[in-house]
């Protein structure tokens, strides 16, 4: 990572800023309104680093919930970056130890982002994709530290807060599908899900929904590599035409 890197990541992770700054003061916040300030904000922002599993720890330890149960919600909530991680194999090939913090890093928002960003010409891709998860992880440190600093200072009713980290992916996933060429794999996502739901229920529907998601997606891997590489050349095309 060096300065051309963070240059040209900055513009691509606005929107996270942006967001992160939002979504990490309501967790800063809602951890000091249960007697938690500054360095455990810092602390859980830095090691931790899972916005759903963050705000859901705010209420584990609020509860005084067992360890057990921190865990096991705690990895059920996150099983999901599997899937993430298994996309990114070949983008983070050739990476050596930065791999092991690009996928302690991979939230929902970065992997959005990672997904969908190209490097600039003359930027190393692998450069550009660390500085957009290191920018990303600091936009999100820093964020709960300011609204922990706030809580303390000032004082908040944190109710309905916690809306800010859906809200934020809402808006990532609306930019995701006007710019993707094709939008098989979202619906496919969207069908799973909802046949998750009626099938099993809420409380229990996640990991059949990420089951039946990856192996529709394995099985249909070959018509989607051939509409990408398709899409990619209409493009190359254009681009060519006067």
């Amino acid at each position: 990572m060096n300065r051309t890197s963070l240059a040209a990541a900055f513009p691509v992770t606005v929107p996270v800023l942006m967001g992160y700054l939002a979504i990490g003061m309501a967790f800063g916040l809602m951890l000091q309104s249960i007697g938690y300030g500054v360095g455990w904000a810092f602390l859980m922002s830095l090691t931790i680093y899972a916005g759903s599993g963050q705000y859901l720890g705010v209420s584990l330890l609020a509860s005084g919930a067992p360890l057990t149960q921190v865990a096991f919600l705690t990895l059920m909530i996150n099983f999901r970056h599997l899937v993430y991680g298994l996309s990114m194999l070949e983008k983070f090939r050739g990476m050596g130890l930065r791999k092991l913090y690009m996928m302690f890093s991979l939230t929902d928002e970065t992997y959005a982002l990672l997904s969908s960003a190209e490097a600039p010409e003359g930027v190393d891709e692998h450069a550009f994709y660390f500085s957009v998860a290191f920018l990303d992880h600091s936009y999100w440190i820093l964020g709960s530290v300011i609204g922990s600093l706030v809580g303390t200072a000032l004082g908040f009713d944190t109710t309905g807060v916690d809306f800010a980290m859906t809200a934020l992916f809402l808006v990532i996933a609306v930019g995701q599908w006007k710019a993707a060429g094709s939008h098989l794999p979202a619906l496919l996502g969207i069908a799973a899900t909802l046949l998750s739901l009626w099938a099993v229920g809420a409380d229990d529907m996640l990991l059949p929904a990420l089951g039946l998601i990856i192996m529709t997606l394995v099985v249909l891997r070959p018509r989607l590599e051939r509409e990408a590489e398709k899409k990619k050349t209409e493009k190359t095309e254009q681009e060519v035409l006067p």
